[in-house]
């Protein structure tokens, strides 16, 4: 059975799907015994576990390693893996780059672009590698763009929003993921398409919401993007046990 069929049924009775990013084997162990819906390796860990400015940085052997880490970690979560920038530019080289990853553990694989990127959508699916479209604002598209923008601020930029949301699901992605798209758009297309969204810095009205679970647990607590409701605070436990361990090194009182 396709162990991503659930996220769709999940869709059509309105049940919303809950996924996390997790990038090594305790992670994505622990979210796996929480019972999250789907986990996704996102090149998000360029920042948040390698120290990179942005996810430009990432390569294909880096998704593959952490891909291989995730996959160690679960018995029944499907996991959704990052194709990272510059390996999917053309339908050929898409396909040799998500096998890559599918070898590694993934049962899905996500590319930014919508229409643009239906080629390489419906390469994938032919090759029956399940896909996930990314629209809205594209981390990979930052150094472009000059930064982390919203989108679908004017009725131009939501009739094109929605363009890429059809022609994704009509070229065979399982779903989309909507990041920082204005909450009524983004609602919009959740009831304009068949596949499930799943939304980040997208309102509430989308099929699932996706977070950082960096952000979520504040284990990066150098930047907590403002959409996110942090739900632990993680790092300050690191610092006050390391210290506390530091102080008992140096003093002899354990």
């Amino acid at each position: 059975m396709n162990p991503l069929a659930s996220l769709q049924a999940m869709k059509q009775r309105g049940e919303k799907i809950a996924v996390l990013t997790a990038y090594d084997y305790p992670t994505a162990r622990l979210l796996e015994e929480s019972g999250i819906d789907l986990l996704l390796v996102g090149d998000s860990l360029g920042m948040v576990v390698l120290g990179y400015p942005d996810t430009t940085h990432v390569t294909l052997d880096e998704m593959v390693h952490h891909t291989k880490a995730v996959a160690r970690g679960v018995t029944r979560v499907p996991i959704l893996a990052d194709l990272p920038i510059a390996t999917y530019e053309t339908p050929a080289q898409a396909v040799e780059s998500a096998k890559r990853l599918i070898d590694a553990g993934a049962h899905a694989v996500k590319l930014e672009g919508g229409t643009s990127h239906v080629p390489q959508i419906e390469a994938l699916v032919a090759a029956r590698i399940e896909v996930m479209a990314h629209i809205g604002m594209m981390p990979q598209s930052v150094q472009i763009e000059g930064g982390y923008k919203v989108k679908g601020k004017t009725e131009l930029e939501a009739a094109r929003l929605l363009a890429d949301a059809i022609a994704v699901e009509k070229a065979g992605a399982f779903g989309v993921l909507l990041e920082l798209v204005v909450a009524d758009v983004a609602r919009r297309i959740t009831e304009s398409i068949k596949i499930p969204t799943i939304g980040i810095g997208a309102g509430t009205g989308c099929d699932g919401q996706v977070l950082v679970s960096h952000d979520l647990v504040g284990l990066f607590p150098w930047f907590t993007p403002k959409f996110v409701t942090q739900r632990a605070r993680i790092a300050d436990d690191i610092r006050a046990a390391a210290a506390a361990f530091i102080l008992a090194t140096k003093t002899g009182v354990r």
